[in-house]
Formats: structure tokens, sequence, C-alpha cells
């Protein structure tokens, strides 16, 4: 026989996205259970933060220090060796002296050590964390999502009642279905990823070695992340054209794309793969990108790779997995709280968790477009022709994760004419590469992609002095905690 209990709101998944929503939620004074089917700490792919994560919403759920603490690699931006030069170029998150600051950087994480670091700080913030607790089921009428069914460690089948639930229980998952719409996959980035780990790889010269590293070769690229002074993370992403390969000897394979992408070759000369632990074996991931047609119903909300995920070039995963749980937080906080009805709100959230998401898919699809090998299917499948010109004149702050305005994510707010101004200086720009990522930057277009994710890390840095404006037409503004929305005269 079940048994039955009760809580404000569930979350399925200990992730960043989970963890982060669960918090966010607990600091309002809800009863908040979260079900994490593994014990952790536990292996996670996506290893490589942006800034908006680490001043922005780290500093909302009071973790700053305590990364700082667990000694990451620190991210200054990234590297590539992508389009026509051989010499790899860089992007800096403080792109110039009067764009630098306490917020230009990021971290490359152990995801084991990280993702632990954030579970138990839900916990300290009073939620009630159950690992080794595995969703079976997710009870729901035709009105409404009611809560959810669970097997906890003794196997014992229990059911938890609740006014939400939070999805957030990663891509493989299937409770995502219960919101009753269907995950779209796209045809441009239909893409299978080979990674593993060595030791005593090399590193780009200082002060970029803490930088990621992504490298094209004919068949697709590798990602090269440095996450600590010996220890890389070395993905290959090929076209599903490419599976067949995969089938037979990984080690052979991945060893066979490394050797055709001169640069990785070279970084790996003298290091060894990883062939013992939790980073001992080779794993693959297929079927980047995808996004569910409806992110929420009544009840339910998903966050994460539950809801959609893109390319991972730059390494937005994690990113917009903590957007995603802080936007969840914003609008349960509020239905709970009975401020707002629960179609107005979420209503919110879809729409900036969608925009932000369609921001990134366009860029991406767009800086897919600088590689101009196209010797081989996997580049001429890529050429985009059809997209304007602004959706290639933002990177920094897109890459960087400010290109939403959010406040929570950005500790400074730096104009766009200082962005312009500091592109035209920089002297990394003098490479046919770094020609074409000159005119990433500097037209009126930066405005707009700088705004929600300055918005979320001056809300990170600023609290409740932190003000906005509505980010969508005829939109909501966060409450003065940032836990919440509010019509956007209530904040004057």
């Amino acid at each position: 026989m079940s048994t039955t209990e009760n809580a404000d709101v569930v979350v399925v998944g200990g992730g960043p996205g989970g963890s982060t929503a669960a918090t966010l939620l607990a600091r309002r004074g809800h009863r908040v259970v979260l079900l994490e089917k593994e014990t952790f700490p536990r292996y996670q792919i996506g290893e490589s933060l942006l800034p908006s994560t680490v001043h922005g919403i780290a500093r909302m759920l009071g973790v700053s220090e305590e990364l700082e603490r667990a000694g990451f690699t620190v991210k200054r931006g990234g590297s590539f060796r992508w389009g026509t030069n051989p010499v790899p170029w860089n992007f800096l998150f403080a792109v110039a002296p009067e764009l630098s600051g306490p917020t230009s950087y990021a971290y490359q994480v152990e995801r084991m050590k990280f993702d632990d670091i954030l579970l138990r700080n839900a916990a300290r913030h009073g939620v009630d964390v159950r690992q080794n607790s595995a969703v079976t089921d997710v009870l729901a009428d035709e009105e409404r999502v009611r809560g959810v069914r669970y097997a906890g460690p003794d196997g014992v089948e229990r059911e938890i009642h609740a006014r939400f639930v939070v999805d957030a229980s990663g891509n493989r998952s299937r409770i995502h279905q219960h919101v009753k719409g269907e995950r779209v996959y796209s045809e441009f980035f239909r893409n299978i990823a080979l990674f593993g780990y060595f030791e005593g790889g090399k590193r780009l010269p200082a002060p970029d070695s803490g930088n990621i590293l992504c490298a094209a070769f004919d068949e697709g690229w590798i990602w090269y992340i440095p996450l600590s002074d010996t220890l890389t993370s070395v993905g290959a992403v090929i076209s599903r054209e490419h599976a067949a390969r995969l089938q037979g000897d990984q080690e052979q394979a991945l060893m066979g794309f490394i050797d055709r992408c001169a640069i990785v070759k070279d970084y790996l000369s003298d290091a060894t793969r990883v062939t013992d632990g939790v980073y001992g074996e080779l794993r693959t991931r297929k079927d980047y990108s995808y996004t569910n047609s409806t992110f929420h119903r009544p009840g339910m909300v998903l966050v994460g790779d539950a809801a959609c995920f893109i390319d991972p070039v730059f390494s937005t995963g994690v990113h917009l997995a903590t957007y995603a749980g802080l936007l969840a937080a914003r609008s349960i906080n509020t239905v709970l709280d009975g401020a707002l009805p629960q179609e107005r709100v979420f209503t919110e959230f879809e729409g900036r968790y969608r925009r932000e998401y369609r921001v990134f898919y366009e860029f991406l699809s767009a800086f897919y477009d600088m590689q101009t090998t196209e010797e081989s299917y996997f580049w001429k499948a890529r050429k985009v022709t059809n997209l304007p010109s602004t959706d290639l004149e933002a990177f920094v702050t897109l890459v960087g994760g400010v290109h939403s305005g959010e406040q929570a994510l950005t500790g400074l707010v730096a104009s766009s004419e200082a962005l312009a101004g500091a592109v035209e200086r920089t002297g990394d720009m003098q490479t046919p590469s770094g020609e074409r990522m000159h005119h990433l930057f500097g037209t009126p277009v930066v405005r707009e992609v700088m705004q929600e994710m300055n918005n979320i890390q001056v809300r990170g840095v600023q609290g409740e002095q932190a003000r906005e404006l509505p980010l969508l037409e005829g939109g909501l503004v966060p409450s003065g905690d940032g836990l919440g929305w509010t019509e956007p005269e209530a904040t004057r």
C-alpha cells in the first residue's frame, strides 16, 4: 500500500535546474520536496559554465563563496579553431578594460562536484531532498497535474500531492510527456557526440589556459575542456550520417576523429585516456537539439533538458537549465502567494524561456555558417543562407550568457557602444576568422542581446536594489526580491 503526503511543490531531478528552482521556492517559505533518482555525487556531462550562471544565479542561490573555494578552473572565455584560419582565435568575457571586472570569468567544472554543491545548498535552504528516489508516475487529471508517485530507497511506493510539479529530470526521462506536448528535434543539429577524458593534455598559453577550445575538422568539431591542470574532457561532435562508425570500436573512432583535427591531436600528443573510474568510460549523446512544443500545463512546468537542449558548442546547457529554474520559481512563487493568475505568470515563463532558446539557436546556426571548409557533408549541410545579418552581431554577450538582459544574470551592465568600441580596439580580430568575429559585434542589435543576462547578473549583485523593465511586450517584471513576478507599475 502506498503512503501519501502533501507539499507545495515537488521538483523531479537534482541537477542545476532542479536545485535552482527548489532553492528559490524554499526561500519564499514554501514546502518543497526534491526527488533525485541517483545518489550524489554522480557523473554528468556539461562541464563548461557561463558567467551568467556563476555571477548571477549562484549569487541568488548563495553558493558563490563555495564555488570559489572549490578550486574550479577559471575560464576567461573561449578559443576557436574555426573557419579557414589555422590559428585559434579567442573571445574574452571582458573584451576590453572598460568591460572587465569581477564578473568577467566563469568556471570549467567537474559536474559531480558542482551539482553536489547546488543540491546540498538546496537542503540548507530547507528543501526536503530525497536521493535514490525515482518518480514512477505523474498524478494528473484533465484539469491539472496534482503530484507524483515515486519509489524511495526502501522500495516502498509513495505519493506526494502538490500544487506544482517541476520536471527537471533531464533529457532521457519521459516525465515531460505529461505536459501533453511533443519533443521536436532540429533537423539542423541532428548530431552525435562521442566523448571521454584524458590526463596530461597541453594547455593554451596563459592567461587563456582555462579557456574551452572548440576546433573544427571536416566531419564536425571537437571540444577540449580543461577541468584541472591535468584532466581534460574531449568530445567529437559529428553528424548522424557518421553514426555507423560508432557501432564498433569507440576508442578507435574517437582517436580517429582526433587524428583529423590537428590542434587537438597536438594537444593530446603526450596525454593518455582515462580508462578507469567514473571518467574511464567512453560515452555518446545524440540528437542535439530539441525543444518541447509546450513547456508547461496547469500544475506542471519543464526546466532544463526536460524542456529543450541546443548544440553544446557554446556551453549553454547549464545556463539554460539554471535560467529556467529561476523563471519557474518566480512563476510558482507568484501563484502560491496569490499575487497573479497562473496563466499570466506562465505566459511570462514560457515567453522568456523560448526567447532565450531561440536567440541561441539562431546564433549557433549562423555560427556554423562561419566554417568555410566545404569538402564534407557535415559542413555543407550546415550552411545557412536565409538568416538576417542581425543574428551574427552579438558574439561575446551571447556566448557569455548576457544577451537576454535579465538583471539577475549579470553583475555588470556595459553599454552596447562600449562593447562595439572594445571590438574596434582589440587586436585579436586581425585574422580572417577575426574579421568575421568583428562582424558579430558592431550594430545596434547588441543592445537587445545584452538585456536579459545583464539583468540577471545585476540582480545577483544588487539584490532588491535592481529594477527592470519588461522584457516581453506587455510582460511582467521581477518582484523586489527577484523571486516572483509583478506588474511593471508595481515597481515604480
